[in-house]
């Protein structure tokens, strides 16, 4: 009886660590830039946005380069969002381990990605790699863009916190080095 309680502790145990292994964690847009000035080279930092969102948003030269992790699908529209379906990109993992290749690091190397808000696309995509073999795997929470405001004047736009609103560089055109090109 002692043996199959251990077991089952020890299984279970093993299964809390994969569990949290697999579970990307939050950086905030502060943190990413002191990473990026500290440790640029020791690292992947990639914006995960489709190009075109980037196009109309804006960019963060900060960045390595951008993958997209998922690719806007312009023949589905998706009723219910009113907006055009997303496919995740078929090349992610490859394009993302070409980047690490060309600075020189691995999938044991600290890569962080960003989306628009941090949710829909930056821990999704962190998650992902971490599922798939990277091991240091975080993603920028609330992304570029940021939140919504809630309420007043300004209720429905994105105008806090994120990268863009925290007083770090961006630009409203991407670096034609850096963007995503099929």
């Amino acid at each position: 009886m002692k043996t199959l309680l251990a077991s089952a502790v020890l299984a279970f145990g093993l299964a809390a660590t994969t569990v949290q292994a697999e579970e990307a964690l939050a950086v905030t847009p502060q943190q990413t830039w002191q990473m990026v000035q500290e440790q640029s080279s020791d690292m992947l930092f990639i914006d995960v946005r489709d190009p075109v969102e980037i196009m109309f948003i804006g960019f963060t030269d900060a960045v390595d380069r951008n993958i997209p992790f998922q690719l806007v699908d312009r023949t589905r529209w998706n009723e219910k969002k009113g907006v055009f379906a997303m496919e995740i990109n078929d090349g992610f993992v490859a394009q993302v381990d070409q980047a690490l290749a060309d600075k020189g690091l691995d999938r044991d190397s600290l890569i962080i990605t960003m989306c628009r808000s941090g949710s829909a696309r930056g821990k999704p995509s962190a998650e992902y790699l971490l599922e798939r073999g990277f091991s240091n795997v975080k993603y920028v929470e609330n992304g570029f863009q940021g939140s919504t405001v809630k309420q007043g004047e300004k209720q429905g736009m994105r105008v806090k916190n994120g990268w863009q609103n925290s007083g770090l560089p961006w630009a409203p055109k991407a670096n034609p080095e850096k963007i995503f090109r099929p």
